[in-house]
């Protein structure tokens, strides 16, 4: 079972997407703030980031977990959508970044895409 850190700080977004990717099958750790995921050791197959984090922006988190180590793959979500900021994300170490709203279908199966190419088991 694949695990996935979610760092989301809306709970109309948390929630549900937890849920989904749990009834997927995969185990997710849920932190509301960037700074819960730096703190704690990254144990994951995945990390899924909100760009728009209370504490830490999500950049600055993604750009921290790349200066540990490669690290698991990381999905940015985010509400802004200009090229500039997909480009800024993907230079923060990104691997791909998904703008809110997202249809949930589409966010799985990046999320399966992401964890295939690492050769992790999807679920």
């Amino acid at each position: 079972m694949a695990r996935i850190v979610l760092a989301e700080h809306d709970p109309a977004i948390a929630e549900p997407l937890a849920r989904a990717l749990i009834r997927e099958g995969y185990e997710v750790t849920q932190h509301a703030a960037g700074q819960a995921v730096l703190s704690a050791p990254v144990e994951a197959e995945l990390v899924i980031l909100d760009q728009g984090l209370p504490d830490v922006d999500g950049l600055e988190v993604a750009r921290a977990l790349r200066s540990r180590g490669a690290g698991p793959p990381i999905l940015i979500l985010t509400a802004r959508a200009d090229e500039v900021d997909l480009v800024v994300g993907l230079d923060a170490g990104a691997d791909d970044y998904v703008t809110k709203p997202f249809h949930l279908e589409e966010l799985l199966a990046r999320v399966k895409a992401l964890l295939a190419r690492t050769g992790t088991d999807p679920a």
